[in-house]
C-alpha cells in the first residue's frame, strides 16, 4: 500500500518568492581540499603552471599552490544555488566579480548573497533575479565578491508583480580595485614553466588569439565538474524533467564552459598567471553533451602596475564556440541598440582581467 504520509522537502525559492534588500545566507559551507583542485584540473585540462605545481608556486612568493580563481568563483557560485537558482531557467550573466584574497587547500568558504533587483518579464511565467553575493574565509577575510542575474519560474497561478527594479552594474572593475596578493613576485619565474610563450609586453590592444585545440563535452565530465561544485539546479541533472524542456537534453553549466575556455587559452596566454578581476560576461546560447568547445581571446587593455616591474593587468575579450570556430563564422556578433546579438553558435562572451608577465 502507497505511504501518502509525505512530509514537504525544500522546493527552493520561485520569482515571486524574492524582496529587494533580502539577505539570504546560504548553507553548507565548503572548506577546500587539494583533492578539489586536482579534481577541477582533470575536469577541465588547465595547464597554468601557477596551480599545477608547487615549486612553482613557491617561486612567485606562494608558500603552497593557489586555488585556481576560477574553481573559487564556482564553489562559491554552487553555495548560492539552493537558494536563488535551484528553479532556473537559466544564469544569464555576470559582473563585478572580484578576488579579494587567495584561497589555498585548507581554507573553508561561506557565502552570503543580498537581493539587488528583480524584473517580471512579460511571458508572466518567469522573471530576472539579480544577486550580490559574498565569499568569506574561516578567517572571516572577505575573499570574493560578484553580481549575477538568473531567469527564475514563478510558482504556479502567482498574480503578476508587476516588478521592475534593476540594480546599478559597474561596465568593470577598475584596476585600483583588482587585488594583487601581497606575495605574488614574478621575478624568480623561469619562462619554461609556461612553455616560453608571450609575456605583456609581446601584445598589442586589438591582438586576438584563435586557441585552436577543441574540448567535447562528455556527459560524465560536465555532470562531475557541476557537482563538484555542489551546484543542484536540476536543468543540468534531471533528464526526466528536461525532457519536457525547449531543448529535451540537460542543459551544461555555464561555469564549465568558463572553464573550459581559460583551459584553452593557456595555448597562448600560459602566462596570464592569476585571474583578478571578472568584469562581465554572458552566456550566449546553450551547451549540451557532445559539444565541442573552442575560445578566442582578443586584449582588450595593458595597463602597468604601480611600483612592480614584473608583471601588468591585461584585460581580454573570452569568446567561446561550439561546434564552429570564427574563421569559418560570417559574424560573432552584432551591435543593436547598444545590445549584442551572437551567432548561434557563441556560447560565451567573458570579459575578464588578469596579471601577465612582463
Amino acid at each position: 500500500m502507497q505511504n501518502n504520509n509525505y512530509l514537504p522537502t525544500p522546493t527552493g525559492l520561485f520569482f515571486d518568492d524574492f524582496i529587494i534588500g533580502q539577505t539570504l545566507v546560504h548553507g553548507v559551507p565548503r572548506t577546500i581540499t587539494e583533492a578539489d583542485c586536482t579534481l577541477y584540473t582533470a575536469l577541465t585540462g588547465s595547464r597554468f603552471a601557477m596551480h599545477c605545481a608547487t615549486t612553482v608556486a613557491n617561486s612567485a612568493g606562494f608558500k603552497q599552490m593557489p586555488v585556481d580563481n576560477f574553481l573559487l568563483f564556482h564553489i562559491a557560485f554552487g553555495k548560492t544555488v539552493n537558494d536563488v537558482s535551484l528553479n532556473a531557467v537559466a544564469n544569464l550573466g555576470y559582473a563585478e566579480i572580484k578576488f579579494l584574497h587567495p584561497c589555498f587547500a585548507g581554507d573553508t568558504i561561506a557565502v552570503t548573497s543580498e537581493v539587488i533587483g528583480l524584473k517580471e518579464n512579460s511571458n508572466g511565467k518567469t522573471g530576472v533575479v539579480y544577486v550580490r553575493s559574498t565569499a568569506t574565509n574561516q578567517d572571516d577575510e572577505l575573499v570574493l565578491s560578484f553580481k549575477r542575474w538568473v531567469m527564475v519560474h514563478k510558482q504556479a497561478g502567482a498574480e503578476p508583480t508587476g516588478i521592475n527594479q534593476l540594480p546599478n552594474l559597474h561596465a568593470e572593475v577598475s584596476t585600483s580595485e583588482q587585488a594583487i596578493p601581497s606575495q605574488l613576485n614574478l621575478e624568480q619565474w623561469q619562462d619554461s614553466y609556461s612553455d616560453n610563450q608571450r609575456k605583456a609586453g609581446d601584445f598589442n590592444v586589438g591582438d586576438s588569439l584563435f586557441h585552436r585545440d577543441g574540448i567535447t563535452i562528455n556527459d560524465s565530465d560536465h555532470s562531475l565538474a557541476t557537482r563538484l561544485y555542489q551546484n543542484n539546479a536540476r536543468v543540468h541533472f534531471d533528464q526526466h524533467m528536461m525532457d519536457d524542456s525547449k531543448h529535451g537534453k540537460r542543459l551544461v553549466y555555464g561555469g564549465h564552459i568558463i572553464s573550459l575556455c581559460r583551459a584553452l587559452s593557456y595555448n597562448g596566454l600560459g602566462n596570464s598567471v592569476w585571474l583578478s578581476a571578472i568584469h562581465g560576461g554572458s552566456h550566449c546560447n546553450p551547451s549540451f553533451a557532445g559539444d565541442t568547445i573552442y575560445s578566442q581571446s582578443t586584449i582588450k587593455d595593458i595597463s602597468d602596475v604601480a611600483g612592480r616591474n614584473d608583471l601588468a593587468i591585461v584585460r581580454i575579450e573570452m569568446l567561446g564556440f561550439k561546434n564552429n570556430n570564427p574563421e569559418n563564422m560570417d559574424y560573432l556578433y552584432t551591435q543593436d541598440g547598444g545590445r549584442k546579438k551572437y551567432h548561434s553558435d557563441v556560447v560565451l562572451d567573458l570579459d575578464y582581467s588578469v596579471l601577465m608577465l612582463k
